[in-house]
């Protein structure tokens, strides 16, 4: 069982197109300097979830068809979630940039916690379209 999950090609591409994506946000930080940090974390240019679901959707379209029910689901859960990184995630984002402006603002008055948030959360739409790109090339490319 676990040598036919390690010899799933769709789902080795699939996990490639992921980690170049996370790779590739090394270089694509703020003030464009590489941050070797950036490869472990959400958000960011390109997306590694539109990377991801956009890879296998192409490659489960090539193998079983893009008629096929098969790449009808994937697609469904692919833009599910490009939509929710979109979405809900980078209104995380938004809200988490918010809430660690109040707690300076108040931080400057009186000693409470100063933890502050992850305001890297979710994508703008670009960079969930350039993952999506990244996907599909690279399940072309490797496919």
């Amino acid at each position: 069982m676990f040598a036919e999950v390690f010899n799933n090609k769709v789902l080795g591409i699939s996990i490639f197109a992921c980690f170049l994506a996370q790779f590739i946000k090394i270089f694509t930080g703020k003030g464009k300097r590489i941050e070797l940090a950036r490869i472990f974390t959400s958000g960011g240019m390109p997306s590694s979830h539109s990377s991801f679901v956009t890879s296998l959707g192409t490659m489960v379209g090539i193998e079983r068809g893009f008629a096929s029910t098969d790449f009808a689901i994937v697609c469904v859960f692919a833009l599910i979630i490009m939509y929710d990184a979109t979405g809900v995630r980078r209104s995380v984002g938004k809200q988490a940039a918010i809430l660690n402006q109040i707690v300076d603002d108040i931080h400057h008055k009186k000693q409470i916690e100063n933890k502050k948030l992850k305001e890297l959360v979710g994508h703008t739409p670009i960079e969930v379209f350039f993952g999506a790109i990244l996907g599909i090339v690279t399940a072309l490319i490797l496919g």
